[in-house]
């Protein structure tokens, strides 16, 4: 089982600084990006213009130890087809859609095929069977992983574990046996065991690493549940 530490970051220099505890840690990132409407708030680049994003998707610089890490961007915006393109020039080797997202999320796939693995995340409450709308891009391995929400509200870490999950992970691992599976939110020591019993083939990790004493101590003790 796979861990994937995820970031939220305030602006460049916390995604900066949040990098250097991980790098060399672990083969890849997720970076949350939240545009302050499809969430109630927002992190980089969406905050305030943000120069350096400029510059990385121009191919100008690169992402913060693009060397070492690869990164998975987990897009919490509205409109998605207008942007992906963006963090396809930023570096990503992932990209997640959400399911819920205003927008068109098959143009968003379609401008992402051939570049980057795609996967579609749910949030916690919305219905399994939104998956048939995709059910073509799945069986075509187009949709390559789905993304489930552990939690209530997007867009923030440290949020309560909602055990909902469970019984969701095993239904779609059930009916779509091909997709890997990951998790997102309320993922810690505690949880982990059970997420992974159940089926769970990659954990997304965000303050059970950042908040703790150690990182890289963090980072063991998940890899040797």
């Amino acid at each position: 089982m796979q861990i994937i530490p995820a970031i939220l970051p305030r602006d460049f220099a916390d995604l900066s600084a949040h990098l250097e505890c991980v790098k060399g840690l672990v083969p890849l990132v997720q970076i949350d990006i939240c545009d302050g409407q499809f969430t109630p708030t927002a992190s980089w680049p969406y905050k305030k213009h943000d120069l350096n994003f400029e510059a990385i998707t121009k191919e100008d610089r690169g992402l913060p130890f693009w060397e070492d890490i690869e990164y998975e961007f987990d897009l919490m915006v509205n409109k998605p087809e207008d942007v992906v393109l963006d963090y396809v020039s930023a570096g990503a080797s992932r990209i997640v859609l959400h399911t819920e997202s205003k927008g068109d999320i098959n143009v968003a796939i379609e401008k992402l095929l051939g570049k980057v693995d795609i996967g579609l995340a749910l949030n916690i409450d919305t219905p399994l069977d939104i998956l048939e709308r995709y059910k073509d891009k799945i069986a075509d391995c187009t949709i390559k992983y789905i993304q489930l929400m552990g939690i209530d509200n997007v867009g923030f870490q440290g949020q309560a574990f909602d055990d909902k999950v469970v019984s969701r992970i095993k239904e779609v691992k059930k009916k779509y046996f091909e997709l890997a599976i990951q998790i997102d939110g309320g993922v810690n020591l505690e949880t982990a065991p059970l997420l992974r019993d159940v089926g769970a083939d990659r954990l997304i990790v965000g303050s059970a690493i950042f908040e703790s004493d150690n990182v890289a101590e963090a980072i063991r003790e998940f890899e040797n549940m």
